[in-house]
């Protein structure tokens, strides 16, 4: 599986109807100064990652966003690949996507 989902491939992903978990993984700092993201995102810190893996499907999509798609992003993907979870990141993360 890709590792990468382009900000077109996720919302004709979410228009799909097909089920996917769909996570903020913004730094703290980063939501508090602008909370608005994606539609049904959940926010997790990505400081935390090892208490809220074991709680994500490993039978569904996981997506991810950061706000840049970088290292954030990068790091919590290859986490959760590693724990067995089909997991990609939006390139260019939440600012990407909301130019749409």
């Amino acid at each position: 599986m890709e590792k990468i989902i382009t900000p077109t491939e996720l919302t004709a992903l979410l228009q799909s109807g097909n089920k996917v978990t769909l996570l903020d993984v913004r730094r703290k700092e980063d939501f508090d100064k602008s909370p608005a993201g994606i539609a049904d995102a959940q926010w997790h810190d990505p400081a935390t990652v090892d208490q809220w893996l074991p709680t994500l499907p490993k039978q569904q999509d996981v997506v991810l966003y950061c706000v840049r798609g970088g290292s954030v992003s990068q790091s919590v993907q290859k986490q959760l690949a590693d724990a067995g979870i089909q997991a990609r990141y939006v390139e260019g993360g939440i600012e990407a996507f909301q130019k749409g």
